[in-house]
Protein backbone atom coordinates (compact mmCIF):
# COMPACT_ATOMS: atom_id res chain seq x y z
CA UNK A 1 0.00 0.00 0.00
CA UNK A 2 3.07 3.10 0.98
CA UNK A 3 4.43 1.84 -2.67
CA UNK A 4 1.26 2.36 -4.07
CA UNK A 5 0.95 5.52 -2.38
CA UNK A 6 4.27 6.58 -3.30
CA UNK A 7 3.73 5.86 -6.92
CA UNK A 8 0.31 7.89 -7.13
CA UNK A 9 1.96 10.70 -5.08
CA UNK A 10 5.09 10.89 -7.61
CA UNK A 11 3.00 10.88 -10.77
CA UNK A 12 0.97 13.57 -9.16
CA UNK A 13 4.22 16.02 -8.57
CA UNK A 14 5.62 15.22 -12.06
CA UNK A 15 2.28 15.83 -13.75
CA UNK A 16 2.49 19.41 -11.87
CA UNK A 17 6.06 19.90 -13.12
CA UNK A 18 5.55 18.76 -16.73
CA UNK A 19 2.03 21.31 -16.70
CA UNK A 20 4.12 23.67 -15.81
CA UNK A 21 6.98 23.46 -18.30
CA UNK A 22 4.44 22.85 -20.88
CA UNK A 23 1.90 25.98 -19.99
CA UNK A 24 5.38 27.97 -20.21
CA UNK A 25 6.52 26.62 -23.31
CA UNK A 26 3.33 27.06 -25.07
CA UNK A 27 3.74 30.84 -23.97
CA UNK A 28 7.20 30.78 -25.96
CA UNK A 29 5.51 29.25 -28.53
CA UNK A 30 2.59 32.09 -28.93
CA UNK A 31 5.00 34.62 -28.59
CA UNK A 32 6.86 36.20 -31.13
CA UNK A 33 10.86 35.63 -31.50
CA UNK A 34 13.07 36.67 -28.26
CA UNK A 35 15.23 38.17 -30.63
CA UNK A 36 11.57 40.58 -31.85
CA UNK A 37 10.43 40.88 -27.81
CA UNK A 38 11.98 41.26 -24.65
CA UNK A 39 13.82 39.03 -22.48
CA UNK A 40 11.94 39.59 -19.17
CA UNK A 41 8.64 37.86 -19.83
CA UNK A 42 10.42 34.39 -18.69
CA UNK A 43 9.70 33.09 -15.43
CA UNK A 44 12.88 31.48 -14.84
CA UNK A 45 16.55 31.43 -15.95
CA UNK A 46 16.52 27.67 -16.90
CA UNK A 47 13.11 28.51 -19.29
CA UNK A 48 15.43 31.31 -20.46
CA UNK A 49 17.97 29.13 -21.57
CA UNK A 50 15.82 26.81 -22.78
CA UNK A 51 14.16 29.44 -25.13
CA UNK A 52 17.76 30.71 -26.36
CA UNK A 53 19.09 27.25 -27.28
CA UNK A 54 16.11 26.31 -29.37
CA UNK A 55 14.96 29.47 -30.98
CA UNK A 56 18.34 30.49 -31.57
CA UNK A 57 20.09 27.07 -32.97
CA UNK A 58 22.62 29.01 -35.49
CA UNK A 59 24.33 31.48 -33.61
CA UNK A 60 28.39 31.64 -34.17
CA UNK A 61 29.82 31.70 -30.62
CA UNK A 62 27.13 29.51 -28.36
CA UNK A 63 28.36 31.25 -24.83
CA UNK A 64 24.92 31.46 -23.23
CA UNK A 65 24.41 27.22 -21.80
CA UNK A 66 27.85 26.31 -20.35
CA UNK A 67 28.48 23.73 -22.63
CA UNK A 68 32.01 22.20 -23.50
CA UNK A 69 32.96 22.90 -26.87
CA UNK A 70 35.97 20.64 -26.63
CA UNK A 71 34.37 17.83 -26.27
CA UNK A 72 33.42 14.60 -26.22
CA UNK A 73 36.63 12.92 -26.45
CA UNK A 74 37.82 10.85 -29.14
CA UNK A 75 37.45 7.92 -27.24
CA UNK A 76 33.40 8.38 -26.42
CA UNK A 77 32.92 9.09 -29.52
CA UNK A 78 34.38 5.62 -30.77
CA UNK A 79 32.72 4.15 -27.86
CA UNK A 80 29.50 5.37 -29.66
CA UNK A 81 30.23 4.09 -32.66
CA UNK A 82 31.22 0.70 -31.29
CA UNK A 83 27.81 0.73 -29.40
CA UNK A 84 25.48 0.88 -32.34
CA UNK A 85 26.02 -2.60 -33.49
CA UNK A 86 24.03 -4.16 -30.09
CA UNK A 87 21.90 -1.07 -29.36
CA UNK A 88 18.97 -2.95 -29.71
CA UNK A 89 19.96 -4.08 -26.24
CA UNK A 90 19.12 -3.34 -22.85
CA UNK A 91 21.79 -1.64 -21.11
CA UNK A 92 21.90 -3.40 -17.67
CA UNK A 93 25.45 -4.29 -17.83
CA UNK A 94 26.89 -1.01 -19.04
CA UNK A 95 24.80 0.96 -16.02
CA UNK A 96 26.86 -1.66 -13.68
CA UNK A 97 30.09 -1.62 -14.85
CA UNK A 98 29.85 2.10 -15.00
CA UNK A 99 28.12 2.45 -11.28
CA UNK A 100 30.82 0.17 -10.33
CA UNK A 101 33.47 2.38 -12.00
CA UNK A 102 32.04 6.03 -9.98
CA UNK A 103 31.53 3.79 -6.73
CA UNK A 104 35.03 2.63 -6.77
CA UNK A 105 36.78 5.69 -7.74
CA UNK A 106 34.96 7.64 -4.59
CA UNK A 107 35.23 4.74 -2.16
CA UNK A 108 31.64 4.03 -1.99
CA UNK A 109 29.33 1.21 -2.23
CA UNK A 110 27.78 0.81 -5.70
CA UNK A 111 24.47 0.91 -3.76
CA UNK A 112 25.51 4.46 -2.68
CA UNK A 113 25.31 5.38 -6.62
CA UNK A 114 22.30 6.77 -9.11
CA UNK A 115 22.37 7.19 -12.41
CA UNK A 116 20.57 9.02 -14.60
CA UNK A 117 19.94 10.94 -18.13
CA UNK A 118 22.19 14.08 -17.14
CA UNK A 119 21.40 15.26 -13.27
CA UNK A 120 18.17 17.23 -14.20
CA UNK A 121 16.21 13.95 -13.26
CA UNK A 122 17.82 13.10 -10.08
CA UNK A 123 17.40 17.45 -9.17
CA UNK A 124 13.62 17.24 -9.79
CA UNK A 125 13.35 13.73 -8.07
CA UNK A 126 15.27 15.29 -5.41
CA UNK A 127 12.31 18.02 -5.62
CA UNK A 128 9.51 16.00 -5.47
CA UNK A 129 10.76 13.69 -2.62
CA UNK A 130 12.13 16.65 -0.11
CA UNK A 131 8.48 18.28 -0.75
CA UNK A 132 6.37 15.42 0.25
CA UNK A 133 5.70 17.18 3.44
CA UNK A 134 5.56 21.12 3.55
CA UNK A 135 9.11 22.81 4.55
CA UNK A 136 11.57 25.21 3.20
CA UNK A 137 14.30 24.58 0.45
CA UNK A 138 17.41 26.83 1.48
CA UNK A 139 19.50 28.08 -0.93
CA UNK A 140 21.86 31.21 -1.91
CA UNK A 141 21.10 33.90 -4.45
CA UNK A 142 21.72 33.77 -6.94
CA UNK A 143 21.97 30.06 -7.74
CA UNK A 144 21.86 27.26 -10.20
CA UNK A 145 17.77 26.80 -9.62
CA UNK A 146 16.75 24.13 -11.26
CA UNK A 147 16.26 22.20 -7.99
CA UNK A 148 14.72 24.92 -5.28
CA UNK A 149 12.69 25.91 -8.23
CA UNK A 150 10.90 23.00 -8.96
CA UNK A 151 10.16 22.09 -5.47
CA UNK A 152 9.07 25.51 -5.18
CA UNK A 153 6.18 24.79 -8.13
CA UNK A 154 5.70 21.90 -6.13
CA UNK A 155 4.19 24.18 -2.94
CA UNK A 156 7.55 23.99 -0.91
CA UNK A 157 8.91 28.14 0.20
CA UNK A 158 12.39 28.80 -1.31
CA UNK A 159 14.35 30.53 1.23
CA UNK A 160 17.45 32.17 -0.88
CA UNK A 161 20.26 33.87 1.10
CA UNK A 162 21.69 36.57 -0.48
CA UNK A 163 25.74 36.16 -1.31
CA UNK A 164 28.23 37.34 0.62
CA UNK A 165 30.29 40.86 -0.78
CA UNK A 166 32.86 38.47 -2.74
CA UNK A 167 29.66 36.32 -4.68
CA UNK A 168 30.33 33.41 -2.52
CA UNK A 169 27.40 30.89 -0.90
CA UNK A 170 27.07 32.58 2.73
CA UNK A 171 27.70 29.24 5.24
CA UNK A 172 26.86 31.50 8.16
CA UNK A 173 23.72 32.64 6.46
CA UNK A 174 22.51 29.94 5.53
CA UNK A 175 23.10 27.87 8.45
CA UNK A 176 21.06 30.59 11.04
CA UNK A 177 18.01 30.34 8.07
CA UNK A 178 18.03 26.44 9.78
CA UNK A 179 14.65 26.03 11.74
CA UNK A 180 12.03 23.67 12.60
CA UNK A 181 10.55 24.33 8.76
CA UNK A 182 13.46 23.82 6.41
CA UNK A 183 13.50 20.17 4.84
CA UNK A 184 16.48 20.75 2.52
CA UNK A 185 19.50 22.87 2.02
CA UNK A 186 20.66 23.19 -1.16
CA UNK A 187 24.42 24.39 -2.92
CA UNK A 188 25.59 24.32 -5.77
CA UNK A 189 29.84 24.71 -5.56
CA UNK A 190 31.12 26.09 -7.72
CA UNK A 191 28.44 28.54 -7.86
CA UNK A 192 26.33 29.06 -10.61
CA UNK A 193 25.93 31.62 -12.22
CA UNK A 194 28.92 33.28 -10.06
CA UNK A 195 31.49 30.99 -10.46
CA UNK A 196 32.63 30.89 -6.95
CA UNK A 197 34.05 28.35 -5.03
CA UNK A 198 33.99 27.81 -1.05
CA UNK A 199 36.70 27.32 1.20
CA UNK A 200 36.97 23.22 1.29
CA UNK A 201 37.56 22.89 4.86
CA UNK A 202 34.60 25.25 6.16
CA UNK A 203 31.92 23.54 3.72
CA UNK A 204 33.10 20.14 5.15
CA UNK A 205 32.54 21.41 8.60
CA UNK A 206 29.27 23.23 7.54
CA UNK A 207 28.03 20.32 5.96
CA UNK A 208 28.79 17.94 9.39
CA UNK A 209 27.08 20.47 11.80
CA UNK A 210 23.88 21.00 8.98
CA UNK A 211 23.44 17.49 8.30
CA UNK A 212 22.29 16.41 11.44
CA UNK A 213 19.78 18.71 11.21
CA UNK A 214 18.41 18.54 7.94
CA UNK A 215 19.66 16.78 4.70
CA UNK A 216 22.21 18.92 2.38
CA UNK A 217 22.28 18.55 -1.65
CA UNK A 218 25.26 19.66 -2.94
CA UNK A 219 25.69 20.00 -6.91
CA UNK A 220 29.16 19.77 -7.97
CA UNK A 221 28.71 20.03 -11.75
CA UNK A 222 31.33 22.06 -12.15
CA UNK A 223 33.63 20.66 -9.47
CA UNK A 224 36.19 19.29 -12.42
CA UNK A 225 37.25 22.64 -13.17
CA UNK A 226 38.76 22.95 -9.76
CA UNK A 227 42.26 22.42 -9.49
CA UNK A 228 42.25 20.00 -7.07
CA UNK A 229 38.50 18.46 -7.11
CA UNK A 230 38.71 15.41 -5.11
CA UNK A 231 39.88 17.54 -2.06
CA UNK A 232 37.24 19.77 -2.54
CA UNK A 233 34.13 17.65 -3.12
CA UNK A 234 31.96 16.69 -0.51
CA UNK A 235 32.16 13.19 -1.14
CA UNK A 236 34.07 12.48 1.94
CA UNK A 237 30.91 13.45 3.94
CA UNK A 238 28.92 11.19 2.01
CA UNK A 239 32.01 8.61 3.21
CA UNK A 240 31.52 9.65 6.62
CA UNK A 241 28.26 8.66 6.84
CA UNK A 242 26.73 11.90 7.03
CA UNK A 243 23.38 13.07 5.48
CA UNK A 244 25.05 14.65 2.51
CA UNK A 245 23.47 14.24 -1.26
CA UNK A 246 26.61 14.55 -4.07
CA UNK A 247 25.09 15.03 -7.82
CA UNK A 248 27.43 15.17 -10.66
CA UNK A 249 27.35 15.80 -14.22
CA UNK A 250 29.20 14.44 -17.86
CA UNK A 251 27.52 17.25 -19.65
CA UNK A 252 30.11 19.89 -18.34
CA UNK A 253 34.42 18.97 -18.47
CA UNK A 254 33.27 15.63 -20.27
CA UNK A 255 31.38 17.88 -22.81
CA UNK A 256 28.11 15.22 -22.67
CA UNK A 257 25.50 18.01 -22.33
CA UNK A 258 23.50 16.30 -25.23
CA UNK A 259 24.74 13.06 -24.81
CA UNK A 260 23.10 12.76 -21.07
CA UNK A 261 24.65 11.40 -18.12
CA UNK A 262 24.55 12.37 -14.62
CA UNK A 263 24.37 10.66 -11.15
CA UNK A 264 24.14 11.24 -6.72
CA UNK A 265 25.78 9.63 -4.49
CA UNK A 266 24.41 9.40 -0.95
CA UNK A 267 23.86 7.24 1.84
CA UNK A 268 22.02 3.89 0.67
CA UNK A 269 18.52 4.79 2.26
CA UNK A 270 18.95 8.07 1.22
CA UNK A 271 19.00 6.38 -2.49
CA UNK A 272 16.25 3.89 -1.88
CA UNK A 273 14.06 6.92 -0.97
CA UNK A 274 14.81 9.71 -4.18
CA UNK A 275 14.53 6.51 -6.64
CA UNK A 276 10.82 6.36 -6.13
CA UNK A 277 10.86 9.63 -7.73
CA UNK A 278 13.07 9.47 -10.80
CA UNK A 279 13.67 8.29 -14.17
CA UNK A 280 16.45 6.49 -13.07
CA UNK A 281 19.48 4.55 -14.86
CA UNK A 282 17.51 2.47 -17.39
CA UNK A 283 17.05 6.04 -18.73
CA UNK A 284 20.39 6.80 -20.00
CA UNK A 285 20.74 5.13 -23.67
CA UNK A 286 23.20 2.16 -24.44
CA UNK A 287 25.57 4.48 -26.55
CA UNK A 288 25.57 7.08 -23.72
CA UNK A 289 26.47 4.91 -21.09
CA UNK A 290 29.43 3.38 -23.10
CA UNK A 291 30.59 6.94 -24.00
CA UNK A 292 30.65 7.95 -20.53
CA UNK A 293 32.84 4.91 -19.54
CA UNK A 294 35.00 5.24 -22.07
CA UNK A 295 35.16 8.71 -20.87
CA UNK A 296 35.48 8.42 -17.34
CA UNK A 297 39.09 7.42 -17.29
CA UNK A 298 40.45 9.10 -19.88
CA UNK A 299 42.60 11.76 -18.07
CA UNK A 300 44.76 13.07 -21.27
CA UNK A 301 41.35 14.50 -22.79
CA UNK A 302 40.08 16.23 -19.66
CA UNK A 303 43.39 17.29 -19.21
CA UNK A 304 43.49 19.10 -22.67
CA UNK A 305 40.01 20.32 -22.39
CA UNK A 306 40.94 22.11 -18.89
CA UNK A 307 43.73 24.00 -20.39
CA UNK A 308 42.59 25.15 -23.60
CA UNK A 309 39.01 26.57 -21.23
CA UNK A 310 41.26 28.21 -18.90
CA UNK A 311 43.20 29.63 -22.21
CA UNK A 312 39.69 31.49 -23.56
CA UNK A 313 38.87 32.18 -20.00
CA UNK A 314 42.51 34.18 -19.57
CA UNK A 315 41.45 35.56 -23.35
CA UNK A 316 38.39 36.76 -22.22
CA UNK A 317 39.42 38.67 -18.65
CA UNK A 318 42.09 39.99 -20.92
CA UNK A 319 39.13 41.35 -23.09
CA UNK A 320 37.33 42.79 -20.21
CA UNK A 321 39.85 43.93 -18.97
CA UNK A 322 41.02 46.01 -22.02
CA UNK A 323 37.95 47.33 -22.15
CA UNK A 324 37.53 48.75 -18.77
CA UNK A 325 35.48 45.92 -17.24
CA UNK A 326 35.79 44.06 -14.13
CA UNK A 327 35.08 40.12 -13.20
CA UNK A 328 34.14 37.73 -10.89
CA UNK A 329 37.03 35.22 -11.23
CA UNK A 330 35.87 32.11 -12.00
CA UNK A 331 36.37 28.36 -11.08
CA UNK A 332 34.16 27.27 -13.95
CA UNK A 333 33.61 27.46 -17.49
CA UNK A 334 32.09 30.88 -17.79
CA UNK A 335 32.58 34.12 -16.37
CA UNK A 336 30.07 36.71 -14.86
CA UNK A 337 30.65 40.31 -15.15
CA UNK A 338 28.86 43.88 -14.30
CA UNK A 339 27.55 45.74 -17.15
CA UNK A 340 26.88 49.65 -17.69
CA UNK A 341 23.49 49.25 -19.27
CA UNK A 342 20.24 47.06 -19.17
CA UNK A 343 21.50 43.19 -19.41
CA UNK A 344 18.47 42.30 -21.21
CA UNK A 345 18.92 44.70 -24.09
CA UNK A 346 23.06 43.94 -24.10
CA UNK A 347 21.94 40.29 -24.25
CA UNK A 348 19.79 41.07 -27.17
CA UNK A 349 22.16 43.51 -29.00
CA UNK A 350 24.23 40.54 -28.63
CA UNK A 351 22.34 38.30 -30.11
CA UNK A 352 22.05 40.28 -33.08
CA UNK A 353 25.43 39.96 -33.64
CA UNK A 354 25.52 36.42 -33.81
CA UNK A 355 26.77 35.77 -30.06
CA UNK A 356 24.67 34.30 -27.47
CA UNK A 357 25.39 34.89 -23.24
CA UNK A 358 22.64 35.88 -20.56
CA UNK A 359 21.43 38.50 -18.64
CA UNK A 360 21.31 38.85 -14.67
CA UNK A 361 19.75 41.16 -12.06
CA UNK A 362 21.26 40.84 -8.57
CA UNK A 363 22.21 43.09 -5.79
CA UNK A 364 20.92 46.40 -7.83
CA UNK A 365 23.06 45.58 -10.69
CA UNK A 366 23.02 44.60 -14.10
CA UNK A 367 25.19 41.01 -15.26
CA UNK A 368 26.09 39.36 -18.10
CA UNK A 369 27.49 35.50 -17.42
CA UNK A 370 29.55 34.81 -20.60
CA UNK A 371 30.06 30.88 -20.70
CA UNK A 372 33.41 29.66 -22.00
CA UNK A 373 33.82 28.29 -25.57
CA UNK A 374 36.77 27.77 -28.27
CA UNK A 375 38.99 30.66 -28.61
CA UNK A 376 37.50 31.40 -32.21
CA UNK A 377 34.51 31.61 -29.83
CA UNK A 378 36.14 33.97 -27.58
CA UNK A 379 37.24 36.64 -30.09
CA UNK A 380 34.11 36.25 -31.81
CA UNK A 381 32.80 37.88 -28.47
CA UNK A 382 35.24 40.01 -27.90
CA UNK A 383 34.73 41.79 -31.28
CA UNK A 384 31.06 41.81 -30.52
CA UNK A 385 31.75 43.55 -26.80
CA UNK A 386 33.62 45.64 -28.56
CA UNK A 387 31.50 47.59 -30.57
CA UNK A 388 28.74 47.88 -27.64
CA UNK A 389 31.17 48.85 -24.56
Amino acid sequence: MEDSIKRREWIKRSALISASVAFSGSITNLSAAPSKRSLKNFQSQLELEESMAREWPTLKARLFANENPFGPSAKAKKAIEDALATSYQYPMRYIEQLTKMIAEKEEVKPEQVMLSSGSSPLLQAAAIYFTLKPGTIISGDPTYEDLPHKAETLGAKWQKIPLTSDYKLDLPAMENAVDSQASLMYLCNPNNPTGTVVDADRLKDFCERVSKKIPVFIDEAYIDYLDDPRGSSLMSCVRKGQHVIVARTFSKLHGFAGLRVGYIISQPETIKKIKDYASGPASVSTTSLQAAIASYGDAEFLAQALKKTKESKEYLYSTLKSEGYNYIPAAANFVMFPLNMDAERFVEEMMKRGVGVKPWKFGGKEWCRVSIGTMEEMKLFGEAFKQLS
